[in-house]
């Protein structure tokens, strides 16, 4: 079982970059990013929640409304995009997933920073990771959020609990991995940056 003690450790000394949109393009093919992430990348972050329950660890999602314009239904981290008073992308996963789900700044202890992850929306989006003593309930925000349920870390931690999926537009692949807990799938972007923090654990 994963201790906090080890995730603290595995994220010491991460730092947020100081251009997410071009660090989150680093390293990929030229055809992957014209075909998949044109265009200039705007800042976002969202809050990867570790809930200190116990006996074990859970990570904390969200299921957005159906009636949204982007990633209507989908499962997702709490966050969203940097607003121009933001004083950080951190400060950013905080506000939001205060206002998402009544999470305040101040129960989150942030253990540090996964790299940037590009979307194909158009956003370079920075998991910060925190950990988190659990209230007495999250409270969602009615607009955004429709359900909010955990996953025991170290389901997800298993190999079997994740499959690889592709992509294509244009022919050009987007390989891409997915985990279904329960009736939960969790796929795109969330499970790209959860697979980026389990596999930082393993």
């Amino acid at each position: 079982m994963v201790s906090p003690e080890h995730i603290a450790s595995r994220l010491s000394g991460t730092v947020i970059a100081d251009d997410p949109g071009r660090q989150a393009l680093t390293g990929l093919p030229a055809d992957l990013i014209e075909t998949w992430f044109p265009g200039p990348m705007r800042e976002a972050a969202v809050l990867l929640p570790l809930i200190l329950r116990e006996p074990e660890l859970t990570v904390l999602f969200t299921r957005r409304t159906d009636d949204l314009p982007d990633h209507a239904g989908q499962i997702s981290f709490p966050g969203g995009r940097r607003d121009t008073g933001d004083a950080s992308l951190e400060f950013t996963a905080l506000r939001e997933s205060h206002e998402e789900i009544g999470l305040h700044p101040d129960s989150v202890d942030v253990a540090g920073y996964l790299e940037p992850h590009p979307v194909i929306t158009g956003y370079a989006v920075v998991p910060v990771v925190g950990f988190v003593t659990p209230p007495d309930q999250f409270v969602p925000e009615a607009g955004e959020v429709a359900e909010i349920f955990e996953v025991p870390l170290s389901f997800l931690l298993q190999p079997g609990n994740e499959a690889l999926q592709t992509r294509y537009r244009n022919g050009v692949a987007l390989d891409t991995y997915e985990y279904q807990y329960e009736d939960y799938r969790i796929w795109g972007a969330t499970a790209q940056m959860l697979r980026s923090f389990l596999t930082l654990l393993r």
